[in-house]
């Protein structure tokens, strides 16, 4: 029997494998699985090339624990090790330098594990000792080494018929759980379901008599050859179905796959699934598995693809992924880079194909594609590129136009004035249906943009469009959504216009962070007599900041809504209530007005006295005087509009038009929606 110390540089390698992988335990079970294939895996190697010419028999690894020993053992029949391969591989450990890098990357078990080659030493995360059982494929004796988690060892023959290697774990105290079959199932399918050799966790069972019993048929976990490790020219479309199914049971169908098989300048290989993403819900992400030679690495793959690749489902599998690297460096390293590349040209040229050649099914799917192409568009430039040419817009009556056939069908009636292409666009048919009506009526088009990402893509495409606005429909009176030409003016006095703006401003509804303008528009006699619209700049910034991602953005949306209560200047209703305004108000108003003017003539002439002084040079009792002024001026404003609201309450047209225009916003509920029905009625008598 040899005795001997473990080659490090330090001597805390246990205690740091215990401490600082801690977090990452779980992954010991991958490692030593992986070890037991790769040593299967030389052995067929080696058998195929002559070097080995006896029988291979059994080529499976079996992961078995016993909680009554408080064992973990994973065995296998592969090239074993004799006593120097054992001083060599297991004992000699390259561990110079530790120091710095540990505490570095203390929390992160990964780049430990891969930086200092310390796969088969991942057991001791959970074990307080651990045995190895070995017998070389070359007839040497077998060995027995044993650790207990100190830099000692000890090494020495024993009897072992079959070829290969055993590694028994004695779990900790603190490490119960992975004693458990559960447990140790959970993980075998997590990091294990897919390796080149198959992996036994004993036996299938079933269930007999009520209770569930052991049959005679090993429990192979895994499947040797899934479905991405084979030529597309040999699998079906419903081996593509069938293996998603396997790979996410609850999961709705998916749209279409893409088969990944590169070969150079880096090995790729992998299948890519679109699922039906629904707009303005939850995106579950991290469904893309990445796997390294069928050893699974990680679902996280966000900073190693494309952020916007992270909504597809599947596998992606690559040698030049390493194992067991943190992710800052396989977000830095070259080939991830290039494989992350090669993935987005394919991904959209295979969206290219089905556009160009399967048109009909493109359409049929672009309202669950949408969400995707647009997060692309919006967050990788390369694959916006692509997507101008098989981007789909949509319109209201739901026909579908690429962006170069959508230009073509408008460019002759919502050219504006100044040679601008304007696309109107709709985000709630219902809602704003009547602005979408007024736009047809006028000749127009009007798209549907109504996904949660569409805030922002239209700014994008404002930038890749030429000469191109997007305004979305309610966000003026029609005639000022595309100017043809300048607007007709409006007829009213200054002083008309004043009253009549200060007759609907004393109707408006008190809403919470909301705010109303009226403002005057000749929109001809067969338009309607009020209409509400929302600023496009702002209303898009809230949209924007909704949708979140922005911290800039945030600022808008905390601000209040902005209307504007355009009065329609030309419309027979408004004339009558301008007309009965004056019978009704002119005799309360004209003293009012008088003594205005007298005040603000007064006002002009203090302030001309006062140019070019300093506040100090200024009269107190002329400073006082400014003061009363402002004062008076106040108490007659509100004088005056006293009496617009009288008349306005006395009019019930006048809340009846606002209600109107908000009814067709889908602004009035509740208790002003009740009393709007109640005049409808009252005013039908």
């Amino acid at each position: 029997m040899a005795k001997g110390n473990i080659g490090v540089t330090t001597d805390n390698i246990f205690p740091v494998i215990k401490k600082f992988l801690y977090s990452d335990h779980e992954i010991f079970l991958r490692e030593l699985v992986s070890n037991a294939v790769d040593a299967t895996q030389k052995l067929k190697t080696l058998a195929s090339v002559g070097e080995f010419k006896s029988e291979m028999g059994d080529t499976n690894v079996y992961v078995s624990v016993d909680k009554n020993k408080g064992t973990l053992t994973v065995s296998d029949h592969g090239v074993g090790m004799t006593a120097e391969e054992i001083e060599k591989y297991i004992n000699q450990i390259a561990f110079s330098g530790a120091t710095e890098f540990l505490d570095k990357y203390k929390n992160d078990a990964n780049a430990i594990i891969g930086h200092f080659g310390l796969g088969f030493y991942s057991a001791f995360m959970v074990s307080k000792r651990v045995e190895i059982f070995t017998k070389s494929y070359k007839d040497a004796h077998a060995q027995h080494w044993t650790c207990d988690g100190s830099p000692e060892y000890t090494l020495e023959e024993c009897d072992k018929e079959r070829r290969g290697t055993d590694i028994v774990l004695h779990i900790d105290d603190d490490n119960k759980e992975f004693l458990e079959e559960a447990r140790i199932s959970t993980l075998l399918n997590k990091y294990c379901k897919f390796l080149p050799v198959n992996i036994v966790f004993g036996k299938k069972k079933e269930w007999k008599d009520g209770k569930e019993v052991e049959t005679d048929e090993w429990n192979i976990i895994n499947d040797t050859t899934p479905a991405w490790t084979r030529k597309p020219a040999d699998l079906t479309e419903e081996d593509y179905a069938k293996f998603y199914r396997e790979l996410y049971p609850y999961a709705e169908e998916p749209l279409f796959h893409i088969h990944l098989n590169v070969d150079y300048p880096f090995n790729l290989t992998g299948i890519l699934y679109f699922p039906k993403l629904k707009p303005n819900v939850h995106i579950d992400r991290n469904k893309i598995q990445l796997y390294c030679n069928q050893v699974f690495v990680t679902d996280s793959v966000e900073g190693i693809v494309p952020e916007f690749l992270t909504l597809l489902h599947g596998v992606i599998d690559s040698p030049d992924i390493p194992l067991n690297v943190s992710r800052s460096y396989l977000q830095s390293d070259a080939n991830v880079k290039k494989i992350s590349g090669h993935i987005t040209k394919k991904v959209a040229d295979r969206l290219a194909d089905i556009f160009k050649n399967s048109r009909q099914e493109f359409e049929e799917k672009w309202d669950d594609l949408r969400i995707f192409i647009i997060f692309g568009m919006l967050t990788e430039e390369k694959f916006c590129e692509k997507a101008m040419e098989f981007a789909l817009l949509k319109n209201v009556d739901g026909k579908y136009f690429s962006l170069n056939e959508y230009r073509d069908l408008i460019k002759g009636e919502q050219t504006d004035k100044d040679n601008t292409l304007i696309y109107l666009y709709a985000n709630n048919v219902e809602e704003q249906h009547t602005y979408i009506e007024a736009a047809k009526a006028k000749g127009y088009d009007v798209l549907l943009l109504d996904g949660q990402l569409d805030a922002h893509w239209v700014g994008l495409l404002e930038q890749k469009l030429e000469k191109s606005r997007f305004v979305r429909v309610d966000s003026d009176v029609i005639d000022k959504l595309i100017v043809k030409a300048d607007a007709p003016k409006v007829e009213f006095s200054a002083d008309e216009q004043n009253a009549l703006s200060a007759v609907f401003q004393s109707q408006l509804p008190k809403v919470e962070k909301a705010e109303f303008i009226v403002s005057m528009e000749n929109l001809g006699a067969e338009a309607l007599p009020v209409v509400i619209t929302r600023n496009e700049f702002m209303r898009r910034m809230k949209d924007m900041a909704a949708t979140g991602g922005n911290p800039m953005m945030s600022f808008y949306g905390e601000m209040p809504d902005n209307y504007n209560l355009v009065l329609n200047a030309a419309h027979p209703l408004v004339r009558e209530i301008v007309k009965a305004e004056e019978e009704a108000c002119a005799e309360k108003i004209a003293p009012i007005a008088e003594k205005i003017h007298g005040l603000d003539q007064r006002k002009v002439e203090l302030k001309k006295a006062h140019k070019g002084k300093k506040d100090d040079e200024i009269p107190t009792a002329e400073k006082e005087e400014l003061e009363g002024i402002d004062r008076q001026l106040s108490e007659l404003g509100s004088e005056k509009s006293a009496v617009y609201s009288a008349f306005a309450e006395s009019d019930s047209r006048v809340k009846q038009l606002i209600d109107l225009a908000l009814l067709s916003n889908n602004m009035l509920k509740g208790k002003d929606l009740a009393e709007f029905i109640k005049r409808s009625v009252s005013l039908m008598k």
